[in-house]
């Protein structure tokens, strides 16, 4: 037996109990839409919270649905973030017609602050709710969504409740990426373990983050994670260190998002917080990417360049893998047949991984909706 063999066979061993563990553990999560919209008897005020910089794209049909949520007693907070486009003037028009809405501008960034971070602290302290649901400027939600996602809350005794978006792009090998990205993301954070208090595993979504104002008060809210860009899975990280009860829900058929526009979207997009997903360790970026080459890229090739015994093993290895990307489908809105680019998705991820870390150090910091920010003081953010 030869080393690929040898490869190809631990390759087998690590993939296998990986997919069973997460054909397994995604069952255990809840579908939003087959939550009964059963209230408790006085529901409890939500004060929704937005961070808008530039998006007149998407902002007018965001808020729209925002604003027909069936749900009886919400207030929705928008923060127009020192925006350059028609975000202000969208905001002004929908503002005019809804009391409901409440705009706060900010024109500068204080120092020590991530712009998103800083504007969703500024929104929280105008809320007037029991609890807050963060969401971006570009999430449609279907009207039964906010009660749906309360009376969850309210029948599990939750602390923070998180759902997951059906990402919108225009592309097949887009929504392909989607997929992919969405299996490696499940396998790294294991979202079925966050509602377990005795492990580590936590989950925050941008898209949909429900919280209890008293503790995200205690654990300090946004200005805890003020210079993390990946602010919605560390809001998740210190509520569950803060002894917080938090779980996540399936929101597929209620809540949807233009992820990206373009692969070059993709690779932008990302170049932000994949060096902060590792907290900023250069070992464990450079390790990610060998075990994806490895995992998810070289057993499609060794299909084509080796035979045998060998050539067996990395078919069941690509049956493995192809089985989990139309399993995960099920749940994300994806297509099954997605599950056929996954080589491309993977090596596409592989590359995101090094061009960001790459160009992280080499500028020594990030550029986010165009402000810079410096490795050094990202660094000193640990959560």
């Amino acid at each position: 037996m030869d080393l690929l063999f040898w490869l190809g066979l631990v390759t087998l061993l690590i993939v296998t109990p990986a997919a069973l563990i997460a054909y397994l553990g995604s069952r255990r999560l809840t579908f939003l839409r087959e939550v009964a919209p059963a209230l408790p008897a006085t529901p409890p005020k939500v004060s929704v919270v937005i961070a808008a910089r530039n998006e007149e794209r998407h902002l007018r049909q965001a808020l729209q649905s925002i604003l027909r949520l069936d749900y009886p007693d919400y207030e929705v907070i928008v923060v127009n973030d020192r925006s350059e486009d028609g975000t202000g003037v969208i905001l002004q028009e929908l503002g005019a017609t809804d009391k409901r809405l409440r705009l706060l501008t900010i024109d500068e960034l204080p120092a020590g602050w991530l712009g998103k971070n800083h504007a969703l602290w500024r929104g929280s302290a105008l809320a007037r709710g029991e609890l807050l649901l963060f969401t971006d400027a570009d999430v449609v939600m279907e009207p039964s969504t906010l009660t749906r996602a309360i009376a969850l809350f309210d029948r599990e005794q939750l602390d923070h409740l998180a759902a997951t978006p059906v990402p919108h792009m225009p592309t097949h090998f887009l929504n392909i990426f989607g997929a992919t990205f969405g299996l490696i993301f499940g396998m790294y954070v294991r979202p079925w373990k966050a509602r377990d208090p005795k492990s580590r595993c936590h989950i925050g979504i941008g898209a949909f983050n429900l919280v209890r104002m008293t503790a995200y008060q205690e654990v300090g809210g946004h200005r805890t994670i003020a210079l993390r860009p990946d602010d919605d899975l560390k809001l998740g990280k210190i509520l569950k260190k803060g002894g917080f009860s938090q779980d996540v829900a399936y929101g597929s058929g209620l809540i949807s998002v233009e992820w990206y526009a373009s692969v070059g979207e993709v690779i932008r997009g990302l170049e932000k917080n994949v060096f902060a997903g590792t907290d900023y360790r250069l070992s464990l970026i450079i390790a990610g990417a060998l075990f994806h080459l490895a995992v998810s890229v070289w057993p499609y090739a060794a299909l084509l360049l080796t035979t045998g015994t060998t050539r067996l093993l990395y078919a069941a290895i690509v049956a493995v893998l192809t089985f989990s990307l139309i399993d995960g489908a099920r749940f994300h809105g994806y297509r099954r047949w997605y599950a056929a680019g996954y080589p491309l998705a993977a090596a596409l991820f592989t590359y995101i991984l090094l061009r960001s870390v790459t160009l992280n150090l080499l500028q020594g910091g990030i550029t986010w909706r165009g402000t810079f920010y410096s490795l050094a003081e990202l660094r000193q953010n640990r959560v």
